[in-house]
């Protein structure tokens, strides 16, 4: 996946481990399978590599989901994820699923920074270092 693609996509089942009482997929497990969808975004990317090589660890620092409509047991969903911008410190996210109609179920946002063993990297810092990995330029997103 190349840095001027910007997106990720999982596809699902849902699962008994993924439902609560209510016989829907749990809040929770909505959050998780964000973090799947990041942690493929990273593998993909090769920044997953660059991570383990340099030490540096990725950390939500916030994360905000609305829910819409409910995945029942054995239905299918897509998870969505894009990286909007990125700042001096954080990089944004827009993540949103969907269930096998297409209808929105899900959406919400997440700020996360890279830290390593002497603070946090700067976003440029890690993006010039997954440019450099993937021999492309570097390419920001508009702050829209």
């Amino acid at each position: 996946m190349r840095l001027n693609a910007l997106e990720n996509t999982l596809e699902g089942i849902v699962l008994p481990n993924d439902i609560d009482v209510n016989g829907h997929v749990n809040n929770g497990r909505f959050m998780t399978v964000c973090d799947l969808n990041r942690i493929d975004f990273f593998i993909r990317t090769g920044l997953a590599r660059i991570m383990l090589q340099r030490k540096w660890m990725p950390i939500i620092s916030y994360h905000d989901m609305n829910y819409y409509k409910s995945l029942k047991f054995g239905k299918r969903y897509r998870c969505g994820m894009s990286m909007e911008r990125w700042d001096e410190k954080y990089f944004y996210m827009r993540h949103w699923f969907t269930n096998a109609s297409g209808a929105t179920v899900a959406e919400g946002v997440s700020r996360a920074v890279i830290r390593g063993r002497d603070g946090v990297i700067s976003p440029e810092e890690v993006v010039a270092a997954v440019a450099a990995y993937q021999g492309v330029s570097m390419v920001k997103p508009s702050p829209e």
